[in-house]
């Protein structure tokens, strides 16, 4: 039995999401789709997160068990040829039998992207938040710097049935960075909760408009009420960017 880690990139705004659902297309089951096609086999894969509808992917980590014994360099473009054009497998390589490509991840980037101008921009429909109001950069920056380290972060998530235990969680990079008019949010964490990135991008950009304070931020994470933290950003600026192992 082989334990192959794959790593793919894909569009979200075709999908509602990667985990299967009963009456909606998902990542998870058209990626399944294919690559039954290619080894035949019925395998439970194992996604590195639960990314929801409408969120992207540059760096996405599946791993799956198999007797098949397909070169690894052959499955990119085995599964490739049957995979939709909003979805692509980039590298693929054997692992230990007890790699799981969620449990075993050290860490993962996401960026936010947000188009700054009045006015849109055609292209970036579904791929960058449209946000019109002036942004204050460095301010945002300033709050940021609060939610590095360890913290219990539920008052930075959505609670639900996925959420249970502990929900400390360690932020290593938080910043904010403009390239004209495209302003990047990138965090690195050990892990993430439910709309964790969303709701802090919402609560920056609530400090942006003055309606919270960067010196109020530690101060929100005690509390762990959801109530005091900003509104949750929309999924088509969120980007998983980068996997750790």
């Amino acid at each position: 039995m082989r334990n192959i880690l794959l790593t793919i990139t894909y569009d979200g705004s075709k999908f509602h999401g990667w985990q299967i659902q009963k009456n909606a297309v998902t990542v998870q089951e058209v990626f399944q789709s294919a690559l039954y096609k290619v080894i035949g086999e019925g395998t439970d894969i194992k996604g590195c997160s639960r990314t929801d509808s409408g969120v992207h992917a540059r760096m996405y980590c599946i791993s799956f068990h198999t007797e098949h014994r397909i070169p690894v360099e052959r499955i990119p473009p085995a599964l490739n040829n049957y995979l939709p054009n909003s979805i692509a497998v980039l590298t693929a390589s054997e692992v230990p039998p007890d790699f799981h490509a969620r449990y075993s991840c050290k860490g993962k980037e996401y960026v936010y992207k947000l188009w700054n101008d009045d006015i849109r921009n055609p292209f970036l429909d579904g791929y960058a938040y449209h946000y019109w109001y002036k942004l204050d950069i460095d301010l945002m920056n300033k709050a940021a710097k609060h939610f590095v380290g360890t913290h219990d972060f539920t008052s930075f998530c959505t609670l639900d049935k996925r959420e249970k235990g502990d929900f400390r969680r360690t932020i290593q990079e938080l910043s904010v960075t403009r390239d004209d008019k495209t302003v990047l949010i990138t965090v690195m964490a050990d892990g993430f909760l439910y709309n964790m990135v969303r709701i802090i991008v919402g609560t920056l950009l609530y400090v942006s408009q003055g309606k919270i304070r960067p010196e109020d931020i530690p101060m929100i994470i005690k509390a762990e009420n959801r109530s005091l933290a900003g509104p949750t950003a929309p999924a088509e600026g969120l980007y998983l960017n980068r996997v750790f192992y």
